[in-house]
């Protein structure tokens, strides 16, 4: 929903009207309002990693809300469809090829989700994150992009390694139990070393288990800072020397924008794999390392942290190829391609 708000803000910014069409469930009913957009809702629920109740469910809602959907373009009509997947990019997404109003999707992660694959060949153009995912569309209508991330990521400075080293673990806004445990079973692992005066953490921990790591840090008696959530997340990243996370698609940009080494942690449960995929392509970039879920553990987070400090060269490969991979400017082209479709539309 982020990449769509900022891509929304150039559109806006360049004088055009936007509509948003989500579900009463998702977190556009808080995002949209406040950034002062309109949002339509449809009621459609998944198909993926739910009950076979709730699949037969969702199948017997797609006709109804097909039908609301083409009823909301004809309303609208929009010059162009923007698409970034989900339960309401289903009906829109459909209800779109069917009037031949141009679909632009954009696809962030490296394998796309399940509209996007159904929708891949018919699609106007694909905007996307990686460029693995390029297979899933027509040749000639995809390009890599990257992600919309706030722009801050992209002008921090070079961090240069020094005493503390610093490590910053987030589990992003909801926080993560998998990282939050496996950052404190590690902290007896630092203190028996002797290295604990050595590393500081910055850790983002969620709400809800944001007391029980603050106990855990302040008994082992180690140097950090912890949070429930940091709205200046650049600002955080800037102060780290290396980054454990999960494999978003938002955070393997903003890793890749602000040029930060990162051993990713995938969420399992992510629809198609999809955390996965985006971590095996930061790695064989060079950019990061991988640990999955099932083998995340206090002393392989600080085996695993505890080498890059002592391999600053590593570190430093690590950063300059995670810079490399940034891709600067997203929202600035997707407003551009949507007025490049809308155009010819309107030509032809």
């Amino acid at each position: 929903m982020l990449p769509g708000l900022a891509v929304a803000r150039e559109l806006r910014r360049r004088g055009h009207g936007v509509v948003f069409v989500g579900t009463a469930r998702g977190v556009e009913t808080r995002l949209v309002p406040g950034a002062g957009f309109e949002l339509r809702l449809l009621e459609i629920g998944p198909l993926k990693q739910v009950t076979l109740m709730r699949r037969l469910q969702t199948a017997l809602e797609l006709p109804r809300s097909c039908l609301e959907a083409a009823a909301l373009l004809e309303k609208i009509a929009p010059a162009a469809v923007f698409s970034l997947g989900g339960y309401a990019a289903g009906p829109v997404d459909m209800m779109a090829k069917a009037k031949n109003i141009p679909l632009v999707v954009m696809e962030p992660n490296a394998v796309p989700g399940f509209v996007h694959r159904v929708m891949g060949p018919s699609v106007t153009r694909a905007l996307v994150g990686f460029p693995e995912a390029g297979r899933y569309f027509p040749e000639g209508r995809w390009e890599v992009t990257g992600v919309p991330i706030r722009e801050e990521f992209f002008t921090l400075p070079p961090r240069t390694p020094g005493e503390p080293f610093t490590v910053l673990i987030t589990g992003g806004s909801q926080g993560s139990r998998r990282l939050n445990a496996a950052a404190v079973e590690s902290l007896p692992l630092w203190r028996t070393s002797g290295l604990l005066d050595r590393v500081k953490f910055l850790h983002q921990t969620g709400q809800n288990e944001y007391n029980d790591i603050c106990s855990r840090y302040r008994e082992a008696g180690a140097p950090a800072e912890v949070a429930a959530f940091w709205d200046d997340m650049p600002g955080v990243m800037a102060r780290a020397d290396l980054v454990v996370c999960r494999s978003g698609a938002s955070a393997v940009a903003e890793l890749a924008a602000a040029g930060r080494a990162s051993i990713l942690a995938p969420f399992p449960f992510a629809a198609d794999q999809h955390q996965l995929r985006n971590a095996e392509s930061m790695r064989s970039a060079g950019a990061a390392r991988l640990v999955e879920d099932r083998d995340l553990s206090g002393q392989l987070l600080y085996k695993e942290i505890r080498e890059l400090m002592e391999k600053p060269e590593e570190l430093a490969e690590m950063k300059r190829r995670a810079k490399q991979l940034a891709r600067p400017g997203a929202a600035n082209r997707a407003a551009d391609v949507l007025e490049e479709v809308a155009l010819l539309t309107s030509d032809s």
